[in-house]
């Protein structure tokens, strides 16, 4: 699905190794653009590390989806990795 321009929702976005209670609430027009965001607004500490994972939740429906941020070229990539909530799974593979 394509974001409509200049239509944003509200995301949930916190690194993966921190609690979601210390998530941010961005306004984005789609999860890609929430995780990069919330990247570029709220940089992780500097460290050895080349990415981080960032889970990205859409506030209205609960979906979520994990993005691996490369912190040198802040490209985007889905990540792998299961999330769960309210009993339900939600994968976002690699295309």
């Amino acid at each position: 699905m394509s974001p409509i321009a200049g239509k944003t929702r509200p995301f949930r976005v916190h690194a993966r190794h921190v609690d979601s209670h210390q998530a941010r609430l961005l306004q984005e027009a789609s999860f890609e653009t929430a995780a990069v965001a919330y990247v570029e607004d709220f940089p992780p500490p500097r460290t050895d590390a080349a990415e981080i994972s960032v889970i990205v939740r859409e506030a209205d429906t609960g979906q979520a989806r994990c993005f691996r941020i490369d912190l040198g070229s802040g490209d985007a990539a889905p990540s792998d990795q299961s999330l769960s909530r309210g009993g339900r799974t939600n994968r976002f593979l690699s295309r």
